[in-house]
C-alpha cells in the first residue's frame, strides 16, 4: 500500500523590475496629506494637539503685540498733537485777538490824550506796546498759516487778514501823523483825526477782529476733532487689548490644562511664566491706557479749552476797555461805542435781567449782586458767558476761588465805567478823562490792570493743569515702543520652551 505523498506547491519567483522602470515605494500621496489635514485626522494625536496650542498660542501673542502697538501709536498721536503740536499753536492763535484788540486800544489811547503825554500810560509807552502787538499779530497769523495746512479756505482767510492788517496799519500811520500835527488837547482831536482813525477802527471791528475770531474757532475745532478721534482710537485699542489678552490667557490656560492630564504634571513652569507674564502685560497695558485717556481728557478739557476760553476773554476785556477811550475820544459815535461796549461785556459775563430793560444801568446793578453770591456760594452759578463757562467747568475750590477773584476785579472794571459815563452825562468830561487815564489808586487804568492780572492768574492755573497732564502723558508711555514686542517675544519663547520637551518624547 502506498503512502500518501505530500505535494508542494511552489511559489513562482518574483519579477526582475522592467528596465528603467523603478520599484514601487510606499509614500503617502501629498493630496491624502492635505485631506488628512483638513479632516483634522493629525488632532487625533498627542503631537497635534500640543503643535495647535503652539499656533494658538503664537497668533494670539501676535494679535495682542498688534493691539498694543495700535493703541500705544495712537495715543502717543494724540498727546503729540494735543501737547505739543496744534495744541499750543492754537493757543498761541488765540492770541491773536487779543493783540489786534490790544492794538486799537493803544492807538485810542494815544489819539485820546493828544499833546498831554503824561496821561494814561503815557504815549511813548502806547506806541511801544502798539509795536509790540503789531510783531505778535504777525507771529500769530504766521502760526495760523500752518496749522491752516491745505485748507484753502483757512489759508485764504489768513491771507485776507493779513492784507486786512497791512490797511489798517497805514491807516493808523496816518491817523498819528496827524495827530501829532494837530497836537490837540486831551479829548479834542481835529475831524481830520477822527476821520482817520473811524476807517482804522470800522477795518478792525469790522474784517480784522471777525476773522481773527473765526481762526480760532476753526483750529480750536481742528483741535477738538483731533482729540475726539485719537481719545476714541485709544478706547478702542484698548478693547482690542484687553480681547486679544483674553484670548493669549485662555489659549495658554488650555494648554496647560492639556498637558497636565496627558503627562501628569501639574504645572509646566515655562507656560505658567508665559500665562503670568501675559497677565501683567495686558493688566499694564490696560492700566497705560486708561490712565492717558484721563490724561488727554483733562489737557483737552482743564487745560485747553479753559485757555482758549480765557484768552478771548481777555481779548474782549481790552477791547470794551478800549470802547471807553473811543466813547470819550468820539462823541458823534458814543452811543454806538456804549451798545458795543455792553455787547462784549456780556460775551463775557452774560446776565438774564428778567423783565427788566437789559441796558448798562441794570448790566451794573446784576454784576455786583451776582459777584457777591459766586464769592459765597460758589456752587449756585446763574450767570453764562465765558465767566459761566468756567465756573461750570471748574472742579477744585482753588479754581472757584481764582474765579471769584476775577469776577471781583470785573466787577471794579465795571464800576469804574459807570462813574465815567456819569461824569459824562454831567457834562464833567475832562473829569471822565481823567478818570479813564489815571493810574492812581482810583484810577480805571489800575482797576483794569489788576483785573488783566486776576485773568492771566487764572489762565496759569489752566495753563499748568495742561502741562502737568501733557508730562504724565509722555512719562506714561516712556518705554511702550520696546517693551510689547520684546514681552511678546518672551512669551512665545516661554511656549516653545514649555512644550519643546513633550514633543521630543515621541520622537
Amino acid at each position: 500500500m502506498s503512502s500518501p505523498q505530500t505535494t508542494t506547491t511552489a511559489k513562482p519567483a518574483p519579477r526582475p523590475p522592467e528596465a528603467g522602470r523603478p520599484a514601487t515605494m510606499s509614500v503617502a500621496h501629498p493630496g491624502s496629506l492635505l485631506r488628512t489635514f483638513f479632516r483634522g485626522r493629525w488632532l487625533e494625536t498627542v503631537p497635534g494637539r500640543i503643535r495647535l496650542y503652539v499656533a494658538l498660542s503664537l497668533g494670539a501673542a501676535a494679535l495682542l503685540l498688534a493691539a498694543l502697538t495700535m493703541a500705544i501709536g495712537n495715543a502717543r498721536d494724540g498727546v503729540q498733537t494735543i501737547g505739543h503740536d496744534a495744541g499750543p499753536q492754537v493757543v498761541a492763535t488765540g492770541d491773536l485777538f487779543f493783540a489786534l484788540s490790544d492794538m486799537d486800544a493803544q492807538v485810542a489811547d494815544v489819539l485820546l490824550i493828544g499833546r498831554e503825554h503824561g496821561l494814561g500810560i503815557g504815549h511813548d509807552r502806547s506806541l511801544q506796546l502798539y509795536d509790540q502787538r503789531r510783531r505778535e499779530a504777525a507771529q500769530a497769523l504766521v502760526q495760523a498759516a500752518q496749522l491752516a495746512g491745505q485748507d484753502a479756505d483757512r489759508q485764504r482767510t489768513v491771507r485776507e487778514t493779513m492784507a486786512a492788517l497791512g490797511s489798517y496799519e497805514r491807516l493808523v500811520g496816518e491817523a498819528l501823523v496827524l495827530d501829532r500835527q494837530a497836537a490837540h488837547a486831551a479829548g479834542e482831536p481835529p475831524a481830520a483825526v477822527l476821520n482817520a482813525y473811524r476807517q482804522a477802527t470800522d477795518l478792525m471791528r469790522m474784517e480784522l477782529l471777525p476773522r481773527a475770531y473765526n481762526l480760532t474757532l476753526d483750529s480750536g475745532a481742528t483741535v477738538r476733532q483731533e482729540y475726539e478721534d485719537k481719545r476714541q482710537a485709544v478706547q478702542n485699542g484698548r478693547a482690542w487689548v484687553a480681547a486679544a489678552g483674553g484670548l493669549l490667557l485662555v489659549v495658554l490656560l488650555a494648554a496647560q490644562f492639556s498637558l497636565a492630564r496627558r503627562f501628569r504634571r501639574t504645572v509646566n513652569p515655562p507656560l505658567a511664566v508665559a500665562t503670568l507674564g501675559t497677565l501683567l502685560l495686558v493688566g499694564t497695558g490696560l492700566g497705560v491706557l486708561s490712565a492717558h485717556a484721563d490724561h488727554l481728557r483733562t489737557a483737552k478739557e482743564d487745560g485747553f479749552d479753559s485757555m482758549l476760553t480765557l484768552s478771548r476773554a481777555r481779548a474782549i476785556s481790552h477791547s470794551a476797555f478800549a470802547d471807553e477811550s473811543r466813547y470819550l475820544l468820539d462823541p458823534r459815535r458814543a452811543d454806538t461805542y456804549e451798545q458795543t461796549y455792553l455787547d462784549k461785556a456780556l460775551s463775557v459775563l452774560y446776565l438774564d435781567a428778567g423783565e427788566r430793560p437789559l441796558n448798562l444801568e441794570t448790566y451794573y446793578s446784576l454784576v455786583g449782586r451776582t459777584v457777591q453770591v459766586y464769592s459765597t456760594k460758589p456752587d449756585q452759578i446763574d450767570f453764562l458767558g465765558f465767566y459761566g463757562d468756567q465756573a461750570a467747568k471748574a472742579r477744585t475750590a482753588a479754581e472757584r476761588r481764582t474765579l471769584a477773584r476775577t469776577m471781583t476785579a470785573y466787577a471794579a472794571v465795571l464800576d469804574n465805567d459807570r462813574r465815567m459815563r456819569e461824569m459824562v452825562a454831567d457834562g464833567d468830561r475832562a473829569g471822565a478823562i481823567r478818570l479813564r487815564m489815571s493810574q492812581g489808586n482810583a484810577g480805571a487804568i489800575s482797576a483794569f490792570q489788576e483785573y488783566d492780572e486776576a485773568l492771566v492768574r487764572q489762565a496759569a492755573v489752566h495753563r499748568a493743569a495742561f502741562d502737568g497732564a501733557i508730562r504724565s502723558a509722555d512719562g506714561g508711555l516712556r518705554g511702550w515702543t520696546v517693551l510689547p514686542p520684546v514681552a511678546a517675544l518672551a512669551i512665545a519663547g516661554l511656549v516653545l520652551a514649555g512644550v519643546r520637551p513633550r514633543l521630543a518624547e515621541f520622537r
